[in-house]
Parts: structure tokens; C-alpha cells; sequence
């Protein structure tokens, strides 16, 4: 098992009735249910991606006076500077901002700090260097919110400050011409999870006269959209429209970098998706970030000269291959020494080491928290100074975290679930003791569990066609908030499986109640997965249509497996559920509903031998087999529950036993009364 947990989004809630009945394929309003969005309502709220989730940019705070000052700097014919970030939503942001005003006659300087002799964010020696190339006024994208410092020299050297951020404001902002962040405590606007290049976007909106609005929106959503997905920000209202429409902008893209960035990953055909941007673009376009060569991403966006568009895709795709070298080499030295010392791995992981490159730590640090399910701290040192990355687990939140952390710390930013600090190596070892106090006090002393969150059990293998898997992608964009949509298939055979792709990948094939699905399990392979034809397995995974030499076919791409119970161990389970009053799927219902048959035999076996007193599983073997014809010991012990309830028996239990009893009764008891039945009714007819 890859997860040690598996758990039911809404607790299993079951499939809304109102949304079937609206036309609602089966398979999307499991997933919609899942999610709580059970009304149609709901659902036509959650799924819009018209003009009305897109606010007017002046509800930001300061937008009116950031617009203000921007325009004056273009009336007045000022040298501009766009400052950004290293990382792709940066990138984008800076490249948005810069085409916008280059577009408007402006004379502008886009920066972008090295992230391994600058670091995050406005810088002295920066500032310094735009003042004295003429800079008057200086635009930050992504990055700024904390930098009270740099606003303040900047000031002081003859320069305003616009500041656009989207990460979270410490107590004090900076004093400068304006200051826009949906994040700031005071800010109005409706969508506080906009991206640094949505923020941005918004800024450009508002320089731009209200009719032509949509057209500029049209014109930078596809950069708005790649910066939003990599920045994994949430795809919920704005973000979701934005996304949506950039996504479809970027499959006819005419920035010829962009297109020719495109055709290197390999999308030709194919419709863009958040996958495409994540797996395929973002990659690509953090590496020169990582690599100190962000210009050349910064480039590649700008340019529109197509040859020289493939000169970058290609030079992009070199240094993520030289990227994913040094990334490697880091993470095995890390493995290697959590393997000698295991307790490095617990609660947290705070690594530091000397000669690590800055640019690819936190993919390490990702990889390591997914590797060890815990939150990962990974700091480079050089002459007594630490430049740290984290990545967090089981939604621990390290902003939060490094605020409590502050006094050890030099510096720190970023999100809840990836973030940035300096440290000074004397005290990495308190910061490792600080950080585990930290990390054992929201577990509350426990380990953090790898946790597999699925929408629905599948009841019906039948709904696995292609109609039903190609309408999933009306739930798209996936991503953040609204991840890909997970199934639970149990107690399904293995009917075949081979290790594909020089043993990394496992294809099987699954076989339940007659019906046969193909299904691939990327990065595992037979003897990690630990299975063989013939076994039962629970299957979580994610369907998809697979597209293979011109046939499109469904595939499940899965997530994880898990031995399935046996059949003694399915019905214990079932019962459990049944009496704490947790949800059930129609299948369940079904295979615990007692039909009157089943009473009528209880009933009469009990009026004879009762008193029964013996261990419940005993007794209700004993019980099944003993009534003509053989029934499921499931049904028998529900039997049993509803003549419990109704006053008709007494079940007496105690430590490992059961005890039967027949009561006094007269006249003629409902049965169908029973809370259980009436619930179980319930399922079986749809109702919530």
C-alpha cells in the first residue's frame, strides 16, 4: 500500500437524487456529491466559468492608487522596472506585466533576482542597480509584500514602489506608492487565492479602459493560467474561470515560445489540460529559475520571433535534464542518511548540508515528505549561512510554522504549503527541535499517515464506460480544491499484471462481477505492489481515456492497492457500519437488507432453541447454516438487530459473547418499522 490510510470524501455520503434526476451522469454526481455540491445549484455555481467570476480589479485595495501611479510613469515618459520571481508564476507575472506596458510605449526594465546570489524577493543590492540605471519606478510581481526594508531604500534613492503580491502579509507592509494584495487583512476583494499573475493581470486590467478589458483578458489568460496551476493555487471561482479560459487559449497560442514549448512536451493533438502545465510546461520553465538562467524562461514568453522560440524550448529542455540530474544525486545523499538514521525522519525531516544547489532542494524536500509522510526542511549551508525550502505534509502549515520559528530565523515567506527561510547554521540545530515540538504538538504525538482521500465507492463496474469517464471532464480544471476524481473498485480479482516500462510501471488487468478493466500503476511494479494474478485487491484510482495508436479506450490509472478483505471480514465490517450510523453505498444495503423470508427462518429457529449463547461470529455461522436454505451471515445477524430493536428478542452481550433471548410479546410487531430497515430503504431508493 502506498497510502496507509483510505478514507471517503463527506464520509461516503452517497449520490444525490436531485442531481441524477437533473441529467446528471452517475459517475460526475458521485464525484459532485462527494464534494458536497448536491444540488444542481450548487453544482451550475461551482462549475461556472462565465464573466461573472471575474471581479472589477479596483474592489483590490490600493489598486486605484497603483493604477495612479503607473500611469503617471507613462505620462511622464519614466523608466519602469517589472521586479519578479525565479519560479514559473513569477516568470509569467513578469513577462505579463512587461508585454503590457512595452505594448503602451513604456521604456521597461524586467528583473528577475538569481535565486542563488540574491535569494526571494526585492534586494538592496537590486535596488541599488535599477536606481542607477534611471528606474523611477519599480513594479513587483509575486514577491514584495514583506519588503519593508528595500521600499523604504528604494525611497530613499528617488524611486517609488508599486508592490503585487499574493503571499501572506506579516504585521508591518511596506510604505510604498501602493500596496496590492488580496491577502492583506484589509482588503475587499471576494477572491483572496488569486496567483502573483493573476494579481498582476488584475493591475493590467486596470490600466487598461473598461472595453477593452475583455479583450486584454483574452489576450493574457493563457499566462495567467500557467502561472496559477504551477503556483498550485486554488482552482475555485476566479481561478477556475481563468484557468479554464486560458487553458483553451493555450492550445492556439501565438507566442511563439510558448507554441514551440508546447511541441517539445509532446501535446501536439491533444487539448491542453492543468496535467499539461504541470507535468509539461512548469517543469520546464522552473528549471532555468532553479538553473539561474531564468532570463532564458522569461525569453521564451516574450519573444515573437518563432526561431528564436525554438532555440529556447530546446535550450529549456536542457537544463531540466541537467535540473532532474542534480535533483537526484541530492535526494539519494538525503535517503541515504535517513535510511542510516531513521529518526532523522521523525516527526519532520531538517536536513542541512554544505554544496547542495539552492535551485532544487525543494523538489527534494517534496519528494522526501511524500517518501517519509512527514513535513521536509531542507537547508543549503555556505560559510555559517543557511538558505532553507520546505514542503509540508498532512496540511501542516509552515507559514504558520515559521512564525513561530521567527527568532531562530533570518528571514522566511511563502505559503502553508511551501515556503522559504534563511538561517544562520548555529542555529539549525534548535530550528530542527523548535520545528519537531512544533509538528509532534498538531499530532498530538502520533506519526502523520499517508492519507488517500477517494470520492465514492464504485457499486457498478457497468459505469466505467466511455460515456460516463469522457464526462468527468466537465469537473475540469483539476487541480488544487478540486483534485482529479478518485474511485474506490473493492474486492475486484486480479485477472492478469506485468511490470511495463523497464519495470517501473505495473499494467494489470481487473476482473469483478464479469466485467474486465484495464488499469496501469505508475511507478510501482508487481513485487512492490506485492500481487499476482488470482488475488482480491481493493483498487483506488482515477478512470481516464486512454488514447493508443488511434483507439481511445478507458483505462484506471491507479492509486493504490490494497489486500481486499475476506468475505468473514467484509460482513464484520458491513455490520459496523451499519450500527454507528455511518453512510452506505446501495451495494452495501443490498447485501445487508433481510428479506422476509430471512425473518420468517430466524424467527422460527429462535422460538425453538433459544436461549443461544456463544462467540458472535460462532453463533452466526451456527445460525446461518442451520436455516434452510444456507443464508449470509451478514443478513442473519441483521435479522437479529431488528428483532433486537423492535422488543422481539434480547441481545445481551458481553467480552467475546452473545446472548440470545426470546421475549414476551403480543400481537403482530412491524418489522419494517425498524430505524434499520427504514435507513436501509433509504439507501436503496436513493435518498440522502
Amino acid at each position: 500500500m502506498k497510502y496507509e490510510k483510505w478514507t471517503l470524501r463527506g464520509g461516503g455520503r452517497g449520490v444525490s437524487r436531485a442531481l441524477l434526476d437533473a441529467g446528471v451522469p452517475p459517475l460526475c454526481a458521485a464525484v459532485l456529491s462527494a464534494r458536497g455540491l448536491d444540488t444542481p445549484e450548487k453544482m451550475a455555481a461551482f462549475l461556472s466559468c462565465g464573466k461573472e467570476q471575474f471581479h472589477d480589479p479596483f474592489l483590490l485595495r490600493d489598486m486605484d492608487r497603483a493604477a495612479g501611479r503607473v500611469k503617471l510613469a507613462l505620462a511622464r515618459g519614466e523608466k519602469l522596472a517589472v521586479y519578479g520571481d525565479y519560479d514559473v508564476d513569477g516568470i509569467t507575472a513578469t513577462a505579463l506585466l512587461t508585454e503590457l506596458l512595452r505594448d503602451k510605449g513604456a521604456d521597461v526594465r524586467p528583473y528577475i533576482p538569481d535565486r542563488m546570489g540574491e535569494g526571494y524577493g526585492l534586494n538592496r543590492a537590486a535596488v541599488e542597480l535599477l536606481a542607477g540605471e534611471g528606474v523611477k519606478l519599480i513594479v513587483t510581481v509575486d514577491c514584495g509584500i514583506t519588503a519593508v526594508e528595500e521600499v523604504e531604500l528604494a525611497h530613499g534613492l528617488g524611486m517609488d514602489v508599486v508592490v503585487t503580491d499574493h503571499h501572506r502579509c506579516k504585521e508591518a507592509i511596506p510604505a510604498a506608492a501602493a500596496v496590492v494584495d488580496p491577502r492583506r487583512p484589509d482588503c475587499p476583494y471576494p477572491f483572496k487565492d488569486l496567483a502573483g499573475v493573476g494579481v498582476a493581470l488584475k493591475l493590467a486590467l486596470a490600466l487598461t479602459e473598461p472595453e477593452r478589458r475583455p479583450a486584454v483578458l483574452r489576450h493574457y489568460a493563457e499566462l495567467a493560467a500557467v502561472g496559477t496551476v504551477a503556483d498550485v493555487m486554488s482552482l475555485t471561482g476566479e481561478n477556475r474561470a481563468l484557468v479554464h479560459m486560458g487553458l483553451a487559449l493555450l492550445d492556439v497560442t501565438p507566442r511563439p515560445g510558448l507554441a514551440a514549448l508546447l511541441r517539445a512536451v509532446g501535446t501536439q493533438g491533444r487539448s491542453a489540460t492543468t496535467a499539461t502545465v504541470s507535468y509539461g510546461l512548469a517543469p520546464r520553465l522552473n528549471a532555468a529559475g532553479r538553473m539561474e538562467c531564468s532570463e532564458v524562461a522569461l525569453e521564451l514568453l516574450l519573444t515573437r520571433d518563432s526561431v528564436r522560440g525554438e532555440v529556447l524550448a530546446d535550450e529549456l529542455y536542457r537544463l531540466n535534464r541537467h535540473r532532474q540530474s542534480i535533483e537526484l544525486d541530492i535526494y539519494e545523499q538525503c535517503v541515504a542518511v535517513l535510511d542510516r538514521d531513521p529518526a532523522l525522519a521523525a516527526p519532520c525531516i531538517v536536513l542541512a548540508g554544505e554544496g547542495w544547489h539552492q535551485g532544487v532542494v525543494g523538489i527534494v524536500a517534496s519528494r522526501l515528505s511524500e517518501k517519509y509522510s512527514c513535513p521536509a526542511f531542507m537547508i543549503c549551508l555556505d560559510r555559517g549561512h543557511g538558505k532553507g525550502s520546505c514542503r509540508s505534509f498532512g496540511g501542516f502549515n509552515l507559514f504558520a510554522a515559521l512564525e513561530q520559528c521567527a527568532p531562530l530565523l533570518e528571514g522566511y515567506g511563502g505559503h502553508e504549503l511551501a515556503a522559504g527561510f534563511t538561517i544562520l547554521e548555529e542555529n539549525v540545530p534548535a530550528f530542527r527541535e523548535k520545528m519537531a515540538a512544533l509538528v509532534l504538538a498538531r499530532t498530538g504525538g502520533g506519526t502523520m499517515a499517508a492519507e488517500l482521500t477517494a470520492d465514492a465507492e464504485l457499486e457498478d463496474m457497468g459505469l466505467l464506460s466511455f460515456d460516463q469517464v469522457e464526462a468527468l471532464s466537465a469537473l475540469e480544471p483539476f487541480g488544487a480544491d478540486n483534485p482529479k476524481p478518485v474511485f474506490i473498485l473493492p474486492g475486484a480479482a486480479v485477472a492478469s499484471c506485468a511490470d511495463v516500462g523497464e519495470g517501473r510501471h505495473l499494467k494489470l488487468r481487473l476482473r469483478r462481477d464479469g466485467r474486465l478493466a484495464d488499469g496501469i500503476f505508475f511507478s510501482a511494479n508487481a513485487r512492490a505492489a506485492g500481487i499476482a494474478p488470482g488475488d482480491r485487491v481493493d483498487v483506488a484510482f482515477t478512470p481516464q481515456i486512454n488514447e493508443f495508436r488511434g483507439a481511445r479506450t478507458v483505462q484506471l490509472q491507479v492509486c493504490d492497492l490494497r489486500p481486499a478483505l475476506t468475505r468473514a471480514q467484509e460482513e464484520k465490517a458491513l455490520l459496523e457500519k451499519l450500527r454507528s450510523g455511518a453512510a452506505l453505498t446501495r451495494r452495501e444495503a443490498a447485501r445487508l437488507l433481510p428479506e422476509r423470508s430471512d425473518f420468517v427462518a430466524v424467527w422460527r429457529f429462535l422460538s425453538r432453541s433459544a436461549p443461544l449463547e456463544d462467540s458472535p461470529s460462532r453463533l452466526f455461522k451456527a445460525l446461518a447454516e442451520a436455516l434452510p436454505p444456507r443464508r449470509p451471515h451478514v443478513r442473519t445477524a441483521v435479522c437479529l438487530e431488528v428483532f433486537g430493536e423492535r422488543g422481539l428478542i434480547s441481545l445481551l452481550r458481553s467480552p467475546g459473547r452473545l446472548r440470545v433471548e426470546v421475549n414476551p410479546t403480543r400481537g403482530k410487531v412491524d418489522l419494517e418499522q425498524s430505524v434499520l430497515m427504514i435507513r436501509l430503504h433509504k439507501v436503496l431508493e436513493g435518498e440522502p
